[in-house]
């Protein structure tokens, strides 16, 4: 299995050395192919970034400012996301509720309202105003209410419907339809328990079956595909293990198998993350296979209460080096990898994978406390603390 191992606390706070990491660069063996063609050029961006010695901060203002402008004017790029807005709500307020930015009430029950026009009669919410609801959407809806926080967020959630809405969707095998007559895949039942869990109208009945489906679906690798029979992919195996947590039944997880897989995903050049084998870095796996080590971190803590474990099991100080010396641009906002654009997608996913990259149990911030600390996250649900807590405490009145 592959590890890192620390002797000393202050290890988790050392730059790597540029020397040292250029023994990691790709060794094609002399067989070229397109995939090392773009790791080879992957990795020469890289290590020009790293060989400018740079101390790694936190563009925080900068972040903060690109956010704000993009609640309220995104470019062309954009126009593709027209079924996917409350996704764009969520991954704005999620990325500033991390550097710890409030905005005005206005604002907020603005969204409030233009996400309750997204939210179906027959339940669930869609792409947008008048679009057919799909669990993807409803999970970013209901994660950005969350955020918001207020009264008026939390009753915009019809929770009557939302509970047919899910019904509809739960196939006989256990598995969740993405919307009505769509494809089922293991996004569709993690976003239904999340849903679920975070507006207290979860039911075994609804999800009868589920846990056994989501435990077919993880792979000889190790990680979890989208279905049974596909590919382990980091985004499927967060869904997979954040379902599993909900649904109490981590224990068809195969967790060795997957701690194997979820180590080996960690770039040892880069310090960033792939999603699949053989595939290239992408700052938006920080989060995605990045989450999925705190989870581990709190099963294996379940099983054995007296395991002292005080860091994820991964190279925390790697990974903030990577997002923060290769992933921020100039102008704000962050991105896949160097030489690729910004986008609020890469930005939420980005800043998510940095929280968890510094709010271990000890904590681990690469560079200035002052500047570079963000707020941390439940990685189950993919929102910050308080909010998760604020959340469940109201519904459960």
């Amino acid at each position: 299995m592959f590890s890192f191992k620390f002797e000393t606390d202050n290890d988790l706070m050392m730059s790597r050395n540029y020397n040292d990491l250029l023994k990691f660069k790709l060794n094609d063996e002399g067989c070229r192919t397109t995939s090392s063609n773009e790791q080879e050029k992957v990795e020469k961006n890289v290590l020009l970034l790293y060989k400018l010695n740079k101390e790694p901060i936190l563009d925080r203002h900068k972040h903060i400012k690109f956010l704000k402008k993009s609640l309220i004017y995104l470019t062309t790029n954009y126009e593709c996301l027209d079924s996917s807005r409350p996704w764009l709500c969520y991954w704005i307020l999620h990325s500033l509720q991390i550097l710890n930015e409030r905005l005005d009430d206005k604002i907020y029950s603005n969204i409030v309202k233009f996400l309750s026009k997204c939210q179906s009669q027959h339940g669930g919410f869609g792409g947008g105003p008048g679009q057919l609801p799909h669990l993807a959407t409803t999970y970013a809806a209901v994660n950005a209410l969350y955020i918001i926080g207020t009264k008026e967020a939390y009753e915009a959630i019809n929770r009557n419907t939302l509970v047919q809405f899910l019904i509809s969707l739960h196939g006989e095998d256990g598995s969740f339809s993405m919307h009505y007559d769509g494809e089922a895949d293991i996004r569709g039942a993690y976003c239904a328990l999340s849903v679920a869990k975070l507006t207290d109208t979860f039911t075994p009945e609804i999800f009868n079956g589920t846990a056994k489906w989501i435990q077919r679906c993880q792979t000889w690798e190790g990680g979890f595909g989208g279905c049974p029979g596909m590919e382990a992919h980091g985004g499927y195996a967060l869904c997979g293990l954040a379902s599993l947590v909900l649904l109490g039944k981590t224990d068809l997880c195969n967790l060795t198998s997957l701690i194997r897989w979820a180590v080996n995903k960690q770039m040892l050049l880069e310090g960033g993350f792939q999603g699949r084998t053989n595939k290239l870095v992408d700052g938006c796996y920080s989060f995605w296979h990045g989450g999925i080590f705190p989870i581990i971190h709190a099963i294996l803590l379940k099983q054995n209460p007296n395991l002292k474990l005080k860091y994820w099991l991964f190279d925390q100080n790697a990974l903030q080096e990577y997002l923060l010396i290769c992933c921020q641009d100039s102008d704000g906002g962050l991105l896949d990898k160097p030489e690729k654009g910004r986008d609020v997608y890469h930005t939420c996913y980005a800043l998510s994978g940095l929280s968890v990259a510094q709010n271990s149990e000890c904590p681990v911030i690469n560079g200035p406390q002052d500047i570079n600390s963000v707020n941390p996250i439940q990685p189950v649900y993919n929102l910050e603390l308080s909010t998760v807590m604020n959340g469940l405490a109201y519904f459960k009145l």
